[in-house]
């Protein structure tokens, strides 16, 4: 792909993008011009994608990898669509954030725009999962995990939702300061495994290994040593260096609970997901390995807790920020009635200002046309969520925490996407909102909260996710039973 190199000398201007004061403006969002967009007839070409940053390959992704919300931004100053350079791919990666474009690639068929989650930095990790195939492979994998995450399977995990938030939000005490992030990794990831293994983890010495080994491994994530790990493993399908280290060790706690559960298990005598996976059979009769196993367990307890956690500490984080919205929600909880649904709309502009994921993509294997600009085949196109999301004409001054924009308002399928969207949408997007209808009211009803700086969090990369630095650091004035 040809294009121009722009610089952009204020990259951004002197004040972050997450620290961009709000302007007082309305809310009531406008709809963006219409932007055609789709595969573009085989052997025609069309206009390049102005390019952003760096030409030189690593400088651009150890930018991207410093300061992934500073450089998207600065390449929206381009417009709808531009692109970077990256250690992912010898061309160009092309990046986009108007809804037309957003559509097109969720509604494409998945053999012409397969998900970049088979190419995903979380491969080394978790290996072939429902998280990482593509095509038939995900087809067949998310068509065997659908029973767990909906109906029936949400009502089961909703009192354990309920017990593990009781529990965590107990040893609280007042006058300290904490990471909100630890308490809700700790409630999410109990109900994760509770619906994944069936068994109360903290009654089985297997499970509670793998429950410290899985905590250990997110808290030295964020190290150096972790993101040197990741630009390491990029690309790979195995693990090398020190993701590998880590990597064992998960499979070690792991390997040990899935081979206690296989000389214990009765068919059909439990209903959680190990026991139902235990269950399948292959067209040819077989069950699952254990190798197939490690890589769907381990998948649902990473991915099926943390990305929930984190958007809880960044809606308090917003919260504690914004006055008046915390007031307010605080009003409605410990009401008892919340006939606007302003809980809702809380946890729907959380998820607007801080999308825990902020990008996905496609990799389209025909040119594929995004407004003027024309994605050669085989290009990486990724969908920058963060930028969709802040856009002045969807969302009117955009960097204002305003739940009220949502009520009485749901966001457009193409325009508020945290969950993804198509056939990739997140498997356990029903659980995870479960999981914040009930924590995020509790947490406001049974405690007074502050933060110790009104400074906001500086958002920092998590493998595919974007974190709140310090964790959504709060602390507790008063505490309510």
């Amino acid at each position: 792909m040809a294009g121009v190199l722009t610089r952009l000398p204020t990259r951004t201007g002197p004040v972050p993008w997450y620290a961009r004061p709000a302007t007082g403006g309305g809310v009531d969002p406008v709809v963006p011009p219409p932007s055609e967009a789709g595969p573009f007839p085989p052997g025609t070409t069309g206009a390049a994608a102005p390019q952003h940053g760096h030409p030189n390959r690593v400088r651009q992704s150890l930018r991207i990898a410093g300061d992934l919300g500073r450089e998207v931004f600065a390449g929206a100053e381009l417009g709808d669509t531009f692109s970077f350079a990256s250690l992912l791919d010898p061309r160009l990666v092309v990046m986009t954030q108007h809804p037309d474009h957003v559509r097109s690639l969720f509604t494409a068929d998945p053999e012409v725009a397969p998900s970049l989650a088979g190419e995903s930095p979380v491969r080394p990790v978790v290996g072939l999962s429902v998280l990482t195939a593509v095509g038939q492979q995900h087809r067949r994998r998310r068509k065997l995990m659908m029973p767990s995450f909906h109906g029936e399977a949400i009502a089961r995990y909703r009192e354990e939702i309920r017990d593990a938030t009781a529990r965590h939000l107990d040893r609280w005490t007042t006058g300290r300061a904490f990471p909100l992030a630890a308490t809700t990794q700790a409630i999410t990831l109990d109900v994760i495994m509770s619906g994944v293994f069936g068994i109360d983890h903290r009654a089985d010495p297997a499970e509670a290994r793998l429950r410290h080994v899985v905590r250990r491994t997110l808290e030295l994530s964020t190290s150096p040593v972790a993101r040197f790990g990741e630009l390491l493993n990029l690309d790979r399908e195995e693990s090398v260096g020190p993701q590998r280290w880590v990597v064992a060790r998960l499979d070690l706690a792991m390997y040990d609970v899935i081979a206690r559960r296989r000389a214990a298990h009765e068919p059909g005598a439990r209903h959680d997901i190990l026991s139902l996976l235990l269950d399948v059979r292959d067209e040819d009769g077989a069950p699952l390995t254990d190798r197939e196993l490690r890589n769907e367990l381990l998948t649902l307890v990473l991915a099926g807790h943390e990305t929930t956690a984190n958007t809880i500490a960044w809606t308090f984080e917003r919260l504690l920020r914004t006055p008046a919205a915390h007031d307010r929600l605080r009003d409605v909880v410990r009401s008892g009635e919340d006939p606007d649904g302003y809980v809702e709309a809380t946890i729907t502009e959380s998820m607007r200002a801080r999308p825990v994921v902020p990008l996905i993509g496609r990799r389209v294997r025909v040119p594929w046309q995004l407004g003027d600009v024309v994605a050669p085949a085989d290009s990486r196109v990724l969908i920058g969520i963060l930028l969709l999301h802040h856009r002045a004409d969807l969302y009117p001054d955009p960097f204002r925490f305003a739940p009220e924009r949502f009520l009485g308002r749901r966001p457009g399928a193409h325009e508020w996407v945290p969950f993804g969207g198509g056939t990739r949408r997140c498997l356990g997007a029903a659980l995870a909102m479960e999981e914040l209808r009930i924590v995020v009211p509790e947490i406001a009803r049974r405690a007074d909260l502050v933060v110790d700086d009104p400074a906001p969090e500086r958002p920092v990369s998590r493998n595919v996710t974007m974190i709140p630095a310090r964790g959504g650091r709060v602390r507790a004035t008063s505490l309510r039973a």
